[in-house]
């Protein structure tokens, strides 16, 4: 097994403004919720629609406090200083495009990587229920790390496992398998080549094709691809990233909604 191809990764360019737009946002909640934190324990007459969800009105919500926030000026109200280089993750120069084919979840419905990942933020791992060691690894690491996160993100994260496997990997396999760890977890199948084909847009190998027209279940790369609402996917996080690791990216990326 391996990990993501060096010539796909670089330092700089637009996932790393992607993330620092994420991040921007994370901030400018956090300073909203201290503003308005800070309001009330002064008794200022502001309620929680003053400050409004940030997530989706932007900057403009902490201004609807107008002169009020004015007080806290000299205290000082900026939200914490948070970099991208602060994260765990490795950030992806160019953003992968996330590919529109769809495959199957295991209640028979299409499912696209790109239409059907409607959470903020969607981690999608490729692997096998018959793999012995490193898939059942990292998915009880994502398992763990949906238990650190308090309701307000675990609501906002998705976890999506694809079979590399399809031919052994049924939709029942696959939903037995996943329940271990999570009910909530996402399972996708498809014909092999389509699974492939979708793969290869988020930089996830599955080795050689093979003349009997699958391909080496043992073969796939172990990385954990994070897909943001506008279906790039700007982050991946290695397969000995641990469960508190993932958590602590997790909410840096989604900050306080």
């Amino acid at each position: 097994m391996s990990g993501v191809p060096r010539a796909c990764l670089t330092d700089l360019g637009r996932s790393e403004r992607r993330i620092h737009g994420m991040l921007r946002k994370a901030q400018e909640r956090r300073r909203c919720r201290s503003i308005y934190e800070r309001l009330q324990r002064r008794g200022a007459p502001v309620g929680r629609r003053s400050v409004g969800r940030v997530g989706q009105t932007g900057p403009r919500a902490c201004l609807l406090l107008g002169g009020l926030a004015l007080v806290l000026a000299l205290a000082g109200c900026g939200g914490d200083d948070v970099k991208a280089g602060d994260l765990h993750g490795k950030v992806v120069d160019p953003p992968f495009s996330v590919s529109e084919d769809e495959l199957v979840d295991t209640d028979g419905d299409a499912y696209s990587l790109a239409d059907s990942t409607d959470k903020r933020l969607t981690l999608v791992f490729f692997g096998y229920t018959n793999c012995p060691d490193i898939c059942s690894a990292v998915m009880a690491n994502l398992a763990s790390a949906m238990t650190r996160l308090d309701d307000r993100d675990r609501d906002q994260v998705d976890v999506v496992f694809v079979t590399t496997d399809p031919e052994r990997d049924t939709a029942e396999v696959l939903r037995r398998y996943l329940d271990r760890f999570d009910k909530s977890f996402i399972g996708v199948t498809g014909p092999v080549d389509e699974i492939a084909a979708v793969g290869k847009s988020i930089a996830v190998g599955m080795g050689e094709k093979l003349a009997t027209g699958g391909y080496e279940v043992d073969a796939h790369t172990t990385q954990v691809t994070g897909i943001d609402s506008d279906d790039q996917a700007p982050i991946y996080w290695s397969q000995t990233t641990s469960s508190a690791q993932y958590a602590q990216d997790i909410h840096t990326l989604l900050g306080d909604a």
